[in-house]
C-alpha cells in the first residue's frame, strides 16, 4: 500500500502556526514512508473563500519547503459530491430537516436543561412534522443519519478510539441553499483521492465518527486516523485568539526561518528534544507518531526564537548562499552570533567597514606594531594576543576587551581568531590607530 495522505486548508484566512504543524506532519508522515502529501483546498464556502487567501497558502507552503504531488480544490468537484449525495440518499441515509436555527437553540437549551446531551431529536422524519414544515413553505437542510451505534478505530497517536454516535446529532451535510459543508466532501474526495491516512487535529475526532459511518455507507474503505493535540500558549492558554499573529506570513516577515519552524513545529509535544533541524528529510527521518504526546503542545514564541538562532549557527553556506550576500568565509565567521539572517549584512561590515573603532587605554598602541606579517589564518589571533600578552603584561579581560573594541568597535561580536584575517592587515593597523576604516 502507497501512503497517501491530504492536507485541506480553507482558503478562508491565512494559513496559522496550527494548520501548519498539520501540514508539517502529513508531509513529513509521507516522506518517511516514501508516500504522496496531496494539497486539497478546501473552498466549498463561497461566501468566505478567496483567491488571495489560496495563493497565499501556496506560496506559504512552498517557504515551508512542503511540496506536494498533486493538487485540487473542492469548487471542482461539486458533481462528484452531488453524486454521492444521491447514493446515500436512495439509501435512505440522508434526510431533509426543516428546523431553523433559532428552533434548533431552544431544543438544545431544553436538553440542557434536562442535562441531556444536545442530540438533534430526527424530528424531521415524523411524516405530520415533515409535511407541516413543507405546507409552511419551508426549504430543507440535508442531515446524515447515523447509525446510533459504537464506532471504533485505532488511531496512531491517541490509541483506541469509541464513539457512541447515539451521542451525536445527524450532521449536516448540505445547506438550505444546496451548498455542501465539510464533512461530506472531505469523505467523498478521501474516498476519489485514495488517501490512505488522515492526519489531523484532535477537535475533529468527533466528527471522526459520523464520517467513518459515511465511508461505510459509501461502501468505501476507511483510512487510519492520526489526531494530535492542538497548539496552546506557554501557560497552557488556548492560541486561537491569538493566531492571527502566528501566521506563517508575519514569521517569514520577521525574518523566521522556514526550517527553525519546521523544526520547532515538529518537535514540540514529542518526547524528542526541541533541537535545530538543517533538512526536513532529517526531520521525516525522525517522524514517528508514537512519539507524539496527548497532551497539547506548547507554542512559547520565545522558544522558536532560540530554535531560530540555533538554526543559523549550524546552516552551511549552501542553504544561504543566495540570501546572505556574504562570501562563504564570513559566513563561517559571523554566523554563531545571528538571530536574524538579516543581520548578517550589518555584520559583514565588521570586516568590509567601515568601522568607527573605540579605543580604550594604550593597549591598541602598544599592541600595533606586534602585528605579524601576512599571510594570515586562524592561527594569527592567538600568536599576536600572545605577544601582545608578553609584551604589556595584559591577560584576560584587560588584554582582549580593548583590543575588540580597536577592531570592530563593538563589546561582543564574531570570533576574532575568524574574524582578524577576514579585516586584513591594513584595516587592523589603521584601526588600531583610532582610523575609521
Amino acid at each position: 500500500m502507497t501512503v497517501r495522505v491530504r492536507f485541506a486548508p480553507s482558503p478562508t484566512g491565512l494559513l496559522h502556526v496550527g494548520n501548519a504543524r498539520t501540514a508539517l506532519l502529513n508531509f513529513l508522515f509521507a516522506r518517511k514512508h516514501g508516500g504522496q502529501f496531496w494539497l486539497r483546498i478546501d473552498d466549498t464556502d463561497a461566501a468566505r473563500s478567496t483567491k488571495e487567501f489560496e495563493q497565499a497558502i501556496y506560496r506559504d507552503l512552498e517557504w515551508l519547503g512542503l511540496k506536494w504531488d498533486a493538487t485540487d480544490r473542492q469548487a471542482n468537484r461539486l458533481a462528484k459530491y452531488s453524486t454521492a449525495f444521491y447514493q446515500l440518499q436512495a439509501q435512505g441515509r440522508i434526510y431533509p430537516a426543516y428546523e431553523t436555527e433559532a428552533e434548533l437553540d431552544r431544543q438544545r437549551s431544553l436538553l440542557a436543561a434536562r442535562k441531556l446531551p444536545p442530540v438533534y431529536n430526527r424530528a424531521s422524519l415524523d411524516p405530520a412534522t415533515k409535511a407541516k414544515f413543507e405546507a409552511e413553505g419551508r426549504k430543507p437542510h440535508w442531515r446524515f443519519k447515523l447509525s446510533r451505534s459504537k464506532v471504533k478505530w485505532t488511531d496512531l497517536i491517541r490509541g483506541p478510539v469509541e464513539i457512541d454516535t447515539a451521542t451525536l446529532s445527524d450532521p449536516v451535510l448540505v445547506r438550505e441553499d444546496g451548498s455542501f459543508l465539510y464533512t461530506f466532501p472531505s469523505v467523498v474526495d478521501d474516498v476519489d483521492m485514495g488517501i490512505t491516512h488522515v492526519v489531523r487535529g484532535e477537535d475533529h475526532v468527533t466528527n471522526t465518527a459520523a464520517q467513518v459511518e459515511i465511508f461505510e455507507a459509501l461502501n468505501a474503505a476507511v483510512p487510519q486516523f492520526a489526531h494530535h493535540p492542538l497548539l496552546v500558549g506557554a501557560g497552557g492558554e488556548a492560541l486561537s485568539k491569538r493566531l492571527g499573529s502566528l501566521s506563517l506570513k508575519q514569521l517569514r516577515e520577521e525574518g523566521l526561518e522556514p526550517m527553525a519552524i519546521a523544526s520547532y513545529l515538529a518537535k514540540i509535544g514529542t518526547s524528542d528534544a526541541v533541537e535545530p533541524r538543517i533538512t526536513l528529510g532529517e526531520l521525516a527521518g525522525e517522524c514517528d507518531f508514537a512519539r507524539i504526546s496527548r497532551s497539547p503542545a506548547h507554542f512559547v514564541t520565545e522558544e522558536l526564537e532560540a530554535l531560530n538562532a540555533r538554526t543559523l549557527h549550524i546552516l552551511p553556506y549552501s542553504a544561504v548562499r543566495d540570501r546572505a550576500h556574504v562570501d562563504e568565509a564570513t559566513w563561517d565567521a559571523i554566523r554563531p552570533n545571528l538571530t536574524r539572517l538579516s543581520e548578517a549584512g550589518d555584520m559583514a561590515r565588521l570586516i568590509t567597514g567601515p568601522v568607527t573603532p573605540v579605543i580604550e587605554g594604550d593597549l591598541a598602541a602598544r599592541a600595533l606594531p606586534l602585528l605579524p606579517p601576512e599571510p594570515w589564518d586562524e592561527v594569527t589571533w592567538g600568536l599576536w594576543t600572545k605577544a601582545v600578552a608578553a609584551e604589556t603584561g595584559a591577560k584576560g579581560r584587560a588584554l582582549f576587551h580593548p583590543l575588540r573594541l580597536a577592531l570592530t568597535g563593538l563589546e561582543h561580536g564574531p570570533e576574532l581568531k575568524k574574524l582578524l584575517p577576514l579585516i586584513g592587515r591594513a584595516r587592523a593597523l589603521a584601526r588600531l590607530k583610532g582610523e575609521t576604516a
